[in-house]
């Protein structure tokens, strides 16, 4: 497949054997969150958003596995560099009992692990002062250990915001605000208060602000006089730099400065959950660089390949086995992989490519009308359109599929875009051609 000239082509979808494929695989496996009856062949031809499913349909795949595959499929800025790698066996190793090298130095191995992924991470968030790494397995995790270390500093409440989605371990789980099936009838962690999470002028003048002691929800609550919940008590802040599951919503400015000033008057920990946002999604390495609010924790995984819980040496408890995870500083392929594609962003300056095909795509989405789409928003290849009813955005999801473009929803009735991040300028038109037939077509 060559991926200059790509097209997707659609026979039926979903076609025979997909359907038998899924009928097998649901007879084993517990109900779960899937979409539509897509079936990747992993053995046929893929590069960059461009797949082949069992029935042979090409489709052009611009969910990029919500986040985790952020340079699509078999890209040759990642495959050339593991073609030179003989695969070993265990690629998983009880990493936080002992240490793995692929090679010497350790500054420069032949081969980067777990010691090197940490690094790159301190790296990129060396501007925040974040020095220190707790690998682990997923994104969950990663939010585990990051209220793990909040809480070992002290206080046991926590602020979350409306329409949040932080996982769906228990503790990650009683920070969700976003569905009700996610939580409900499980047992929660105690102390966590949900505030509003402004995206637009009117939601913040109207939701957030007050005519209290504070001005605001969280700095009422906080105050020394009139509020209700003592900040010696508030072991941290956690927030989503743009919602991902919540509709791909933005922060208003005003209410990221609001953050800013408590957590510099009340000393509040603030975690910042770039499991989605991160890793130049939104044309920053990070969601929280576009912010003027300085994070004292972050969290990554998906595209990472691993999960992460990255911060200053100070926020982490000294004691051993406070913090510990078998798999997590011993997943020796999954920390290649998540070296190469840090290394693959700044090498080929993918930044720049998500700030400009970022742009290029929401210009599209923005001058073309599409009928009853009521907003589009986000940052650089992390986009959303936000339709009248739930009803539609569900017909546009499947009348895509059939056209051979693979789009999820978020939110409510929201539709999120996920292009790779070296989509190229004719793939971004491929698609929301593809997207605005479907449209059409439902409308």
């Amino acid at each position: 497949m060559d991926r200059h000239t790509a097209e997707p082509t659609v026979e039926e979808m979903p076609g025979k054997r997909a359907q038998e494929w899924a009928d097998y695989h649901h007879q084993f496996s517990a109900p779960s969150t899937y979409v539509y009856d897509f079936v990747w062949d992993f053995t046929e031809d893929a590069v960059g958003p461009f797949c082949t499913d069992v029935d042979r349909n090409v489709l052009l795949d611009f969910t990029s596995h919500v986040a985790s595959a952020p340079l699509g499929y078999n890209n040759p800025k990642i495959t050339e560099k593991f073609a030179e790698f003989d695969l070993i066996d265990p690629t998983k190793i009880a990493g936080q009992d002992f240490y793995a090298a692929g090679g010497w130095p350790p500054e420069d191995p032949e081969f980067p692990g777990p010691s090197q992924l940490m690094e790159r991470l301190t790296d990129f968030t060396s501007h925040y002062d974040m020095d220190t790494v707790f690998l682990s397995n997923s994104g969950a995790e990663a939010v585990e250990n990051a209220i793990k270390i909040a809480y070992a500093q002290g206080g046991h409440r926590a602020f979350t915001f409306d329409g949040a989605f932080h996982g769906r371990t228990l503790g990650a789980l009683s920070l969700n605000r976003s569905k009700v099936n996610h939580r409900k009838g499980y047992p929660e962690v105690g102390g966590v208060v949900s505030v509003p999470y402004p995206s637009t002028e009117k939601a913040y003048e109207q939701q957030w602000l007050t005519d209290g002691a504070g001005g605001n929800v969280v700095a009422d609550k906080l105050h020394p006089e009139q509020g209700v919940i003592d900040p010696e008590e508030v072991a941290y802040l956690i927030l989503e730099p743009v919602q991902g599951e919540g509709g791909y919503r933005v922060p208003h400015d005003g209410f990221v400065a609001d953050l800013a000033e408590v957590r510099e008057r009340y000393d509040v920990t603030v975690i910042a959950d770039e499991i989605q946002s991160g890793l130049g999604r939104t044309g920053e390495m990070w969601g929280v660089d576009h912010l003027d609010l300085e994070p004292d924790v972050i969290t990554s995984a998906k595209g990472l390949r691993a999960g992460a819980t990255v911060a200053n040496r100070d926020q982490f408890p000294s004691e051993k086995s406070r913090l510990s995870s078998t798999w997590g500083a011993g997943k020796i392929v999954d920390s290649m992989q998540g070296v190469f594609t840090l290394d693959a962003i700044e090498e080929y300056d993918l930044l720049d490519n998500v700030a400009e095909r970022g742009r290029q795509l929401r210009e599209l989405l923005e001058d073309s009308d599409l009928p009853n789409a009521i907003d589009v928003r986000g940052r650089g290849l992390m986009l959303a359109v936000e339709f009248d009813t739930k009803e539609r955005r569900e017909a546009v999801v499947e009348a895509a599929l059939k056209r051979g473009l693979l789009v999820l929803g978020c939110g409510h009735k929201t539709l999120r875009l996920l292009p790779p991040l070296d989509v190229t300028e004719r793939e971004i038109e491929i698609g929301f051609d593809l997207l605005r037939e479907a449209v059409e077509d439902v409308a």
